[in-house]
């Protein structure tokens, strides 16, 4: 990438999709949460989402991985797909936390689908940690 001499770019996160994106519908977002907010409930994407932390610190969990805190200035991804969103909650008791989120998801289908308590019970071994029989 050519810039000119007095511009200059970090790269945050590159990632290679597992399953080609086709022609997504494409939204950005900015998401605050007020200190200590659970965010969204569990959801997932039909499609990959990228997001930034503008400010604060976001608990992040997807379905197989471990929470992991994301801190201001650092980036993030998800698959979509059937991958279960547990977690993007605010770490700071006292504090907020806002981020960027560009999702990119299939044509005709919504951006976020909730997931059923009957689901969360079906597949809860596939949450990182638990080894419980489905």
């Amino acid at each position: 990438m050519d810039l000119a001499p007095s511009s200059t770019f970090t790269v945050l996160d590159h990632v290679t999709p597992e399953r080609p994106l086709g022609a997504p519908d494409v939204m950005t977002i900015t998401i605050e949460l007020q200190p200590g907010a659970a965010g969204a409930a569990p959801h997932r994407h039909s499609g990959a989402v990228f997001g930034y932390v503008i400010e604060g610190e976001l608990v992040f969990e997807l379905e197989g991985e471990p929470a992991r805190v994301i801190a201001a200035g650092e980036a993030f991804w998800e698959p979509g797909g059937d991958v279960i969103h547990y977690q993007a909650a605010n770490n700071l008791p006292d504090g907020y936390t806002k981020f960027v989120a560009v999702m990119m998801c299939q044509h005709g289908h919504e951006m976020l689908t909730y997931v059923s308590d009957q689901e969360l019970t079906a597949r809860r071994h596939l949450r990182y940690g638990n080894h419980a029989a489905a």
